[in-house]
This record gives structure tokens, sequence and C-alpha cells, in this order.
């Protein structure tokens, strides 16, 4: 999983670099997260990815799209996961937009624009109002999913890889790969979006 995350070591915290993710810990997210939204997302974050899993997923090895017998979304899967790969382990920061600090809508944002030039808008709320609403049983690979974690309508935003795994910038954690069987994640999740038909 080298292309995944530079430096990535089997002991690496949540597959990024574990001394930027000491700075994450740290780091105040920003004035929309309280404190006691960053330890939730902590205490109950109880599912971690396998590794393995991961490494197949954000491979290719795994398409679950064909293991479905569906037809293949137009995205080109391994543009998009070079992009989302190349910000693993930037910190959490609200309103940022950079690889020093970027919030959950600036890393979907550039994620996509980058990789198949489809501009997004700039908050999670707007860009759950774009794009197709997707079944979570329908999700493929590309697809935005949302979030309550701030008592608002789809205020976090990630982009899912299949097989329960989700990118995202994650309040305490930074950019990472998540799992939605997590119980802070799948209590909070609220819907999906297709962008790219």
């Amino acid at each position: 999983m080298a292309f995944l995350v530079a430096g990535c070591a089997p002991s690496s915290p949540r597959f990024g670099n574990g001394a930027k993710n000491e700075s994450v810990a740290t780091r105040s997210p920003g004035p929309r997260f309280s404190s006691k939204e960053v330890e939730e997302e902590r205490k109950e974050n109880d599912k971690i990815p396998d590794k393995k899993t991961v490494e197949k997923v954000v491979s290719g090895e795994r398409d679950f799209r064909k293991e479905k017998n569906e037809a293949i979304a137009p995205l080109d899967r391994s543009k998009m996961m070079r992009e989302i790969s190349k910000y693993m382990g930037v910190p959490y920061l609200h309103g940022g937009a950079s690889m020093k600090g970027i919030d959950c809508s600036a890393y979907t944002m550039a994620v996509y624009e980058k990789s198949v030039g489809k501009k997004l808008p700039r908050s999670a709320e707007a860009q759950y109002a774009i794009g197709t609403p997707v079944p979570f049983q329908d999700l493929k690979f590309g697809d935005l999913i949302f979030f309550n974690t701030t008592g608002e309508q789809a205020s976090h935003v990630g982009i899912y890889l299949g097989d329960d795994l989700f990118a995202h910038a994650s309040v305490s954690l930074g950019v990472t790969i998540s799992s939605l069987q997590s119980s802070y994640y799948e209590k909070r999740y609220e819907g999906a979006r297709r962008i790219i038909d």
C-alpha cells in the first residue's frame, strides 16, 4: 500500500504518519467543533479498518461493483485514489483547504476537482444538495457520504471507497480512512450522493 500513505507503517495510527497524527490530536479543530465532538469521535470510533482490507480496496484488487454485477461508473479509480491518498495525515482545520490543514468539504472538493474535473460546492451541506441520492446498500466507490456530527444536517462528508470504508478529514485524526461500522459513524450516517453516474 505504498502509494496510499508515504511512510506508512503497521504501527502508525489510522494509516497516517504517526508524527502528523500526534500534532492533529493536540491541534484545535476550529470554532465549529467543541471538545465534546472531538472526544465523542475518539471514544466512539471503535471499528478501526483492517489494514489488509484497506490495501485491497485502495489498490482496486477487490472491485465491489463487479462483485454485484453492476456497471462500473466512469470514474478513474486509480486517479481518484492518488488524490485521496495525497492528503492522508494532513491535519484537520476548520475552513482549511491546503496541505497544512483541511476540513471535510474542502477535502472532497479537492479530490473531485483534481481527479475528475468536477467542482463541488464548498460546504458539506451544499454538497449534500447535489448529485443523485444513493441507498446505503448501493454505495459505490467515489460516492459522497454524509453524517450529522454537530446536530446540523450533513455537517460532515467523506468519499466511499468500498467494503464499508471511507476517506475523510476527521476532526480528531485529520485525513484518514474510517469504517462505516464504527459506532460513531454508524449512528450519525445521513445518506449518500452519487456525483458521477
